[in-house]
């Protein structure tokens, strides 16, 4: 079931849903709140950044159920049979088009790839998804303990939404952390990926395969003890901005202004760009904390992967 939250880009958009999901909007004035965010707010942020892309789009919430069919648990052990929504973005193509799934990285979102779409679109039926727990997907509460819970919590949850979507057998592209569930989904579940493309991917190798000495060394050291203490107590980044409140939205404008300008590798981008991509960025990051604390149970300290995907592949 798919409830469908806009248009294209060229027509005015709408917004109609009835769902659960939508009762997680806060009631308090943005003015009045520590941090200035809610659903409502990554929703707005998303249209006014998708709004550069030149290819008409529509963005839905596609109902994945309360939890995978036949599971001992849920992918968030929720006492509530409320269902939870993936926010999708499709973009117009030509007919019989191959299609494009496309999975972001860690602390991101399908907006990120807003630069990629219109080029994209000329080949393939491009889809853009938010995972679960992030971007303008359902948020709930993170609850996985193990590193097999948190990978099944990521790929059970996909493959509940391409059912949801009907698809067959496609194309899936994952960018960093996007690229290690985009692995282990068509690891899992080969006969609906017809080609898997992999930019650059998060989780190859464990440390011991990396030989990382320096890293070793860094934790004897009282500094790699505190940072280690913190990663292990799944202390993300995102609890920085959070904690700032007001002041959050002024770090990640820095952040994204230098990240994607004076020290990016590709095109700079343009006054307006950075100023909506600022804006997105930020209220995807302060959001409930949700997908986010998957961190430490994907990857220890150094961002060395817990189960790499090299030995999968080696098997």
């Amino acid at each position: 079931m798919a409830e469908e939250l806009g248009s294209s880009a060229s027509a005015p958009t709408t917004t109609s849903s009835s769902s659960s999901w939508a009762k997680t909007r806060s009631l308090w004035p943005s003015i009045l709140r520590w941090i200035p965010t809610s659903v409502d707010h990554i929703i707005a942020a998303e249209k006014r950044l998708l709004f550069l892309v030149k290819t008409p789009y529509v963005v839905e919430q596609v109902n994945i159920g309360s939890g995978p069919p036949g599971s001992k648990i849920r992918w968030f052990r929720s006492t509530s049979d409320e269902p939870r929504f993936i926010n999708t973005a499709t973009f117009q193509s030509k007919e019989d088009s191959p299609t494009l799934v496309m999975v972001h990285g860690y602390a991101a979102s399908q907006g990120f790839f807003f630069r990629n779409f219109d080029a994209l679109a000329n080949r393939f039926k491009v889809i853009a998804i938010d995972q679960l727990g992030w971007g303008g997907s359902s948020r709930p509460d993170f609850t996985c303990k193990s590193t097999e819970e948190t990978e099944a919590w990521f790929i059970d949850s996909f493959e509940e939404w391409r059912k949801a979507k009907n698809l067959g057998s496609f194309i899936l592209l994952g960018h960093s952390f996007g690229g290690y569930v985009a692995a282990k989904y068509a690891l899992k579940h080969p006969e609906h990926v017809q080609h898997l493309i992999l930019v650059g991917p998060a989780g190859f190798s464990s440390e011991s395969e990396s030989k990382s000495e320096w890293l070793a060394k860094f934790r004897e050291t009282w500094k790699g003890a505190v940072l280690n203490h913190l990663w292990e107590s799944n202390f993300t980044p995102q609890k920085v901005v959070r904690g700032l409140g007001p002041w959050g939205p002024d770090l990640v404008h820095r952040y994204t202004t230098a990240r994607f300008g004076a020290y990016s590798t590709g095109e700079v981008l343009t006054e307006e760009e950075s100023k909506l991509l600022s804006d997105y960025v930020y209220h995807t990051l302060a959001a409930k904390a949700s997908g986010e604390l998957c961190l430490k149970y994907i990857f220890s300290f150094g961002a060395f992967a817990r189960m790499p995907l090299i030995q999968r592949v080696k098997k």
